[in-house]
């Protein structure tokens, strides 16, 4: 962007209050509810989010920064049309990775598997059974907040709060951990792409897949 086409100063200021009214609009809505579905919640819901958007936007093309948070809109996904008030919950992680260090993932298993007589790498020493190494020796949090010291690289990540009617027997589903949820019953979705800061062109179906959902409460 040319220095004449970047947003003023005044601009980013008035954008910045324009997130702190629309928070404020949207705590005094939440204050006086009236129901699980109060629609000026939603309304109030949106308008913050279209003001941290602008706010966002605004950030980044005058300063080349960006807020440490992320307001998404809650049309994205299938309706919710699970219990309303649920007495359990699953919740489903994907994280995808790039390995662009084999040599590293490997030797960082390798350090873990001389001090574990339990973790031994596969034959062929290769990044499969260094995989299967780590993430047996560290929780996938930790690898997701480690993973360039194991020579990986973050991808799309997506987490689901699905609501049950009542816990499964023990060992019912692990035959098809993810095959059993349906998005009616996802209560939260927090999804984080690469996607959300580029200039792409998606069409209506596409855009919805791509973009956070985060069911208000």
């Amino acid at each position: 962007m040319s220095d004449a086409a970047l947003p003023t100063v005044a601009e980013v200021r008035a954008a910045a209050e324009a997130v702190k009214a629309a928070l404020d609009r949207h705590l005094a809505a939440v204050e006086s509810r009236i129901g699980d579905e109060d629609p000026a919640v939603y309304a109030a819901f949106n308008e913050l989010a279209a003001a941290a958007e602008e706010y966002d936007e605004l950030l980044y093309d005058r300063y080349d920064e960006v807020t440490p948070f992320e307001i998404p809109t809650p049309e994205t996904g299938a309706p919710y049309t699970g219990p309303a008030e649920p007495a359990a919950f699953s919740v489903l992680i994907r994280r995808d990775y790039a390995v662009v260090e084999p040599a590293r993932l490997i030797a960082q298993a390798e350090r873990v598997a001389a001090h574990d007589r339990d973790a031994e790498l596969l034959d062929d020493g290769g990044t499969a059974g260094a995989l299967g190494v780590l993430f047996g020796e560290y929780e996938p949090d930790e690898i997701a907040s480690r993973y360039k010291e194991f020579g990986l690289e973050e991808g799309d990540s997506t987490l689901w709060i699905a609501a049950l009617e009542e816990v499964a027997e023990p060992g019912d589903w692990l035959n098809s951990p993810f095959g059993q949820t349906d998005p009616q019953d996802v209560l939260h979705r927090f999804d984080v792409s690469s996607v959300f800061d580029e200039d792409t062109d998606f069409d209506d179906d596409e855009e919805s897949a791509a973009e956070s959902g985060l069911a208000p409460a």
